[in-house]
């Protein structure tokens, strides 16, 4: 089973609940039956912002000393990783005075680099999940008279194989998954996650002094990218779509060196102004990339050609031998867009873009300016 209907939004996508929204009923639950013997089904929680969810239990467990309860995550219409997977909590009475106390169960991850809102060694339970279970916990245990030192174990049972599928073992989180969610409650495609793990991936380079990192679009253009500077799996952020949201934050939180690599149509995306590189959020500007091939003096026919292009391979193939000048120009002024967002605070970054085919080849490299090399 899992939680009740979640709001809609105006697009019909239901909204879900994030995994620490599912671990703190989860405890609430537990602490309950702890505490009474009785598990609440549904467990009710309080989110941030006030609302009310209702979850139905899908595991129950009482043993010497301890009680969990478990909840089958729902993230609504949002593609999350975690969508389906069951979340436990298990409790017991901790020493008097310690309050609520965090240990990662099966499948939840431990933090094993600096940088991250957490210490090494501490279960990978994100402060805002904590917050709210600790909220949920020391209020239960109120109501039963009790002070509240409760030892909560969270685990995700699938958690190590589905933490494959996250930025997890590059963030240096081993073990399994993480226990994450702001608001408690997930919007279906607002790429929340994925950018904050690209923030959390500069954090964890900036804690371990790496000088160099890489942002890229796909896999290929990282493997790219990786083996051309020898950067080790630390060093690579995976932007995916989001160059803004990498750029502003290496803005607020500058390191020596970005490279950014991907594909000539999300490269171009970048150097024709688009922040945002998806492809239902930004379209290749054929204007733009006709205007390019006027500049390096291209015959009229290939121009009209590119103008009136429909796919980012049909431009390279219309400038035939011109592709290669055309790409770099792309690359140089995908380049330039970065700075002017970085050069805002001027961030002393050394920057270069590469544009990567679909067979793993460079084909436009612009290095950086000697000016920006510290």
């Amino acid at each position: 089973m899992m939680a009740r209907h979640a709001d809609k939004q105006t697009t019909s996508l239901r909204y879900g609940w994030t995994t620490g929204a599912c671990a703190t009923a989860a405890a609430r639950a537990a602490v309950t039956a702890l505490m009474t013997g009785e598990f609440p089904d549904p467990v009710t929680i309080r989110l941030p912002r006030g609302k009310t969810p209702a979850f139905a239990l899908a595991h129950e467990k009482q043993g010497a000393g301890f009680a969990e309860a478990g909840i089958v995550k729902d993230a609504g219409d949002d593609p999350d990783v975690t969508h389906q997977a069951l979340v436990i909590a298990r409790v017991r009475r901790g020493v008097a005075g310690s309050g609520v106390t965090f240990r990662a169960g099966k499948g939840v991850g431990v933090v094993t680099r600096p940088g991250l809102p957490l210490e090494v060694g501490e279960a990978a339970i994100n402060p805002a999940p904590r917050a709210m279970i600790r909220e949920a916990v020391i209020e239960t245990a109120t109501a039963h008279g009790e002070a509240g030192d409760v030892i909560v174990e969270i685990a995700i049972p699938d958690g190590e194989k589905l933490a494959r599928h996250t930025w997890n073992p590059r963030l240096g989180i081993i073990g399994g998954l993480s226990v994450l969610g702001v608001t408690g409650i997930v919007v279906p495609y607002s790429c929340a996650a994925w950018i904050d793990a690209i923030h959390r991936g500069i954090d964890v380079a900036r804690a371990a002094d790496i000088h160099h990192v890489a942002g890229c679009a796909g896999d290929i253009s990282e493997q790219a990218v990786r083996e051309f500077y020898d950067l080790p799996e630390v060093a690579l952020l995976d932007m995916g779509d989001f160059a803004g949201g990498l750029l502003k934050y290496l803005r607020r939180n500058p390191l020596p060196w970005l490279t950014i690599g991907g594909g000539f149509a999300k490269i171009s995306k970048l150097a024709a102004g688009r922040l945002d590189l998806h492809s239902g959020r930004s379209t290749v500007d054929f204007d733009f990339l006709a205007g390019i091939a006027h500049d390096l003096n291209m015959p009229d026919e290939q121009r009209t050609r590119i103008q009136n292009g429909t796919s980012a391979g049909e431009v390279l193939l219309a400038a035939g031998d011109h592709s290669a000048a055309l790409a770099h120009e792309v690359a140089v002024q995908a380049q330039t867009k970065a700075m002017h967002v970085l050069d805002k605070t001027n961030a002393p970054i050394r920057l270069d873009v590469m544009i990567v085919n679909r067979q793993g080849d460079i084909i436009a490299h612009a290095l950086p300016h000697p000016t920006s090399v510290q």
